[in-house]
């Protein structure tokens, strides 16, 4: 098969890192580096109705599938479309109703097989980088994530078994091992998470913790921009997670996500650690170090206890867990620690969930500053809080503050989505509504 290749960029052999993608140009900050389609996506059950399963548009008035009544599609063109994919689990949907409850990932996996089956030659995704050659690990997988494999494949097997010819066992565990390792999720401008899919040529950049690139999406194509100046030889690098974090917490984040231990600039010289560690000042005595460690244990099972409490826990018991934590945690922690915004952030999710504008206020105004010190230029993290803060103000009749919140994530999402984005029409159209 004939590698089209990406123009602009070059696949190569990374030093230590095994492939990956470097420049053969300049790109300058802004610049849309590449664009790539979905090889395959998934909308997220959540979003039905709000957004077209095909195309992904975020719009009023979709038509829903005449047969499950589930799926909403923007037109007749979008409906046919996604046919294909969304036969799978149509009649599914209606023969199970309400035990119809694969994971995103059983539903992502269930639509790359057909098209895996019946492909000839790489798709626009696969410039560089096809979808069979995706790191699986499955060296390196504990017994949690076998188990998990195992589960998701009886899924598989349990939802689609009537629509799904099934390659065989070793093949489904690569399978789903390689759309662990390199899927994407799919989130709109405010970070809320829209679906998952994988884009194999966006798959083949390392990571870096101060990355020269950004991922976006439009639709269904993800869209990589410079938020860094990058030079002719120079490797593209993309952030694989929440880069908030201390070194440590970073590092081992990748090492059980993506199975490799970083060694980035911002990893060897932990330059942004102390900032993002601040202890409270003015204490009558300073807390020794074994004091801080234990803090920091606390906060590390807050946040996994938090996680888990979401799926099980009302709105109301969640904010308490986020406000006794913070009480807690302040006794040491001052409030630009990296732990106290991880929860300051929760609790701002919550009350906007509640409708407690006020509340969602007072955290975002905390959050925002700490995040712009803590997170790389154009980060999307601080983009979406201002977006968030520019929407409360505005609903607030505070209409100056939000106005200008507003500006503050236009000048980021310039440089992270492209002037022509949707999204910024949007946010520019709400602008213009307040004067």
């Amino acid at each position: 098969m004939k590698t089209e290749g990406i123009e602009g960029t070059e696949r190569f052999q990374s030093p230590g890192k095994g492939r990956g993608l470097k420049a053969t140009k300049h790109f300058k900050v802004g610049d849309l580096v590449f664009a790539c389609p979905a090889y395959a996506y998934v909308l997220t059950v959540n979003e039905r109705g709000g957004h077209c399963e095909c195309c992904f548009t975020r719009r009023e008035g979709l038509s829903k599938c005449g047969k499950c009544k589930q799926a909403y599609y923007c037109n007749v063109e979008c409906q046919r479309g996604d046919w294909p994919m969304h036969k799978l689990e149509c009649s599914a949907m209606c023969a199970y109703g309400e035990n119809w409850c694969p994971s995103e990932t059983v539903r992502l996996v269930a639509r790359i097989i057909p098209k895996q089956k019946c492909q000839t030659e790489r798709t626009p995704s696969e410039r560089v980088l096809t979808l069979r050659e995706l790191e699986a690990h499955l060296d390196k997988l504990d017994n949690e994530k076998n188990e998990m494999n195992d589960t998701d494949i009886a899924a598989l097997h349990h939802f689609y078994s009537r629509h799904l010819d099934f390659p065989d066992n070793a093949a489904l565990t690569e399978l789903f091992a390689q759309v662990n390792c390199n899927g994407f999720t799919i989130e709109d401008e405010e970070l809320s998470h829209l679906g998952s899919a994988v884009f194999p040529d966006v798959a083949l950049m390392n990571h870096s913790c101060s990355p020269n690139v950004i991922v976006t999406y439009k639709g269904t194509v993800a869209e990589v921009r410079a938020v860094q100046d990058i030079s002719p030889e120079e490797e593209i690098f993309n952030s694989y997670i929440d880069l908030l974090y201390p070194t440590e917490d970073r590092i081992e984040r990748l090492k059980d996500s993506y199975f490799f231990t970083c060694d980035c600039k911002e990893c060897t010289s932990k330059s942004k650690d102390k900032a993002k560690m601040e202890i409270r000042q003015k204490l009558s005595t300073p807390p020794e170090q074994e004091e801080i460690k234990q803090m920091v244990m606390y906060a590390r099972n807050v946040i996994e206890e938090f996680r888990r409490a979401k799926h099980y826990k009302t709105p109301s018991e969640l904010l308490e867990i986020c406000e006794i934590s913070l009480e807690k945690m302040g006794s040491i922690f001052a409030e630009t620690n990296v732990y106290m915004l991880h929860m300051m952030y929760q609790a701002m999710g919550v009350c906007l969930y509640m409708q407690d504008w006020d509340g969602a206020m007072k955290y975002g105004e905390k959050i925002i500053q700490p995040y712009s010190v803590h997170y790389p230029p154009y980060s999307l993290n601080v983009a979406s809080i201002y977006l968030k803060l520019g929407r409360l103000y505005l609903g607030l009749e505070k209409r100056t503050q939000g106005v200008k919140a507003l500006k503050k994530a236009l000048a980021i999402m310039d440089v992270a989505h492209g002037k022509d984005h949707p999204y910024i029409a949007e946010i520019k159209k709400e602008m213009e509504e307040q004067k």
